[in-house]
């Protein structure tokens, strides 16, 4: 419907021969690095791209990262992500984003990261500056109102059996 929230859509790219591992498919490991591509976009599009950082002198350092593996994707696969912001304060970020393969439709994994805003002269976590701050809280207005994914901070181990 006209008006309603969307997701970020900012990044596609397609499954490199170099990317498939001994089972035929795309690698984890290069599941990953799609999703910094897709990482890399969103920071671009938040106004922290690689000028941001020459002039600001400050990055982003990952803190904690989820992947989950729904399908497997294979060579020549085109792939299309999301990405929707989940939370933000002045240092951190925490969003998601979602794999699918670009014509099929199908979900192919998941991304949850928490990133920090790092003062690279310093190497300690600082304060965004306010125009990030400002385009984080517009897209938190809007994101606010998606439902939250399921993939969202799941734990990883394997469930106890009752006797």
């Amino acid at each position: 419907m006209a008006g309603s929230p969307s997701l970020l859509e900012l990044h596609t790219e397609t499954v490199r021969p170099e990317w498939i591992d001994y089972n035929g498919h795309m690698n984890v490991a290069y599941y990953v690095l799609a999703f910094d591509h897709a990482t890399d976009a969103f920071l671009d599009h938040l106004g922290m791209d690689a000028r941001y950082r020459e002039q600001q002198q400050c990055s982003v350092f990952t803190a904690e990262a989820h992947v989950t593996y729904d399908h497997e994707v294979k060579l020549g696969d085109p792939l299309r992500f999301t990405t929707q912001l989940l939370g933000w304060d002045a240092k951190r970020i925490h969003y998601q984003h979602v794999m699918y393969h670009r014509t099929e439709g199908y979900l192919a994994a998941t991304n949850e990261l928490l990133i920090l805003h790092v003062d690279l002269a310093q190497r300690k976590v600082a304060a965004m500056p306010d125009a990030v701050c400002d385009r984080l809280r517009i897209l938190a207005a809007a994101h606010g109102e998606l439902s939250r994914p399921p993939q969202i901070g799941r734990v990883i181990g394997i469930p106890k059996r009752s006797a």
